[in-house]
């Protein structure tokens, strides 16, 4: 029997041979060291000859989600593990609703490019940015810029140098964005995005319509019917907009 896993990172690593634990029966431990979806694919060969092709995904070490997990099973009235990675995965699907319309809550790092010429300013893509951590040329020879030399307005993004001179580009800007605080609000529509999405996974494409709180009577450009009307109005004093996450 052959093993053959393929990595995010585009290389495969190939298991060959892989002995039967017993009579019919293949098993192989594999130790993932990087993030992403993985494609298995076992090759039988001989007197019974066969394969199969499976796939499995691994999450990245720190998690975007913005409720524990011992939190969420309690709004869902979950108190065995039995579905504990369904429950994470809900939460990470929550995650990304809110940021779709707050922008970064979770505090990532973000690498970003921009192909500009002589500029007075640069508007960074993620907001609130809230540090900078870096300023590099994406051409041999350009200009370089010491963070600390760079004023940050970390609600709007801006980036501008302090001593009122151009930046020249293009320029490739690492930065930390996200919220170190989350409002009551954003976390309450949140948890209303994730109860929802919980209730309604096993149910018809189109979710329940009149439900209190999980009422979803318009859809919402680019997400359907998948985020309540109540979750919408509590994000609205921090909507940047459609799309900013």
């Amino acid at each position: 029997m052959t093993l053959a896993i393929g990595l995010p990172d585009g290389t495969s690593l190939t298991v060959d041979p892989v002995l039967p634990a017993s009579t019919g029966e293949y098993a192989y431990d594999y130790t993932t060291v990087q993030p992403g979806r993985h494609t298995l694919r076992w090759l039988a060969t001989g007197i019974n000859p066969g394969a199969y092709t499976d796939v499995f995904v691994v999450r990245e070490a720190a998690a975007l989600i913005l409720l524990s997990l011992a939190d969420a099973k309690l709004l869902v009235k979950k108190q065995d593990s039995s579905d504990d990675a369904a429950v994470r995965f809900w939460l990470e699907a929550s995650t990304r609703a809110v940021e779709w319309f707050v922008g970064p809550v979770v505090v990532r790092t973000v690498s970003e490019d921009h192909h500009v010429g002589l500029v007075d300013a640069i508007a960074l893509r993620k907001t609130p940015a809230i540090q900078l951590v870096s300023a590099e040329p994406l051409r041999v020879g350009g200009a370089s810029y010491d963070v600390d030399d760079l004023a940050l307005d970390t609600e709007l993004g801006i980036v501008a140098r302090r001593d009122g001179g151009p930046i020249q580009g293009p320029v490739r800007f690492v930065y930390r964005a996200g919220r170190t605080i989350v409002t009551a609000n954003i976390l309450a529509a949140y948890q209303l995005i994730f109860q929802h999405l919980w209730r309604t996974q096993a149910g018809p494409g189109r979710p329940q319509r009149g439900v209190d709180d999980y009422d979803v009577t318009e859809p919402i450009p680019g997400l359907g019917y998948a985020i309540p009307n109540r979750a919408v109005q509590l994000m609205n004093p921090d909507d940047q907009g459609p799309g900013i996450a």
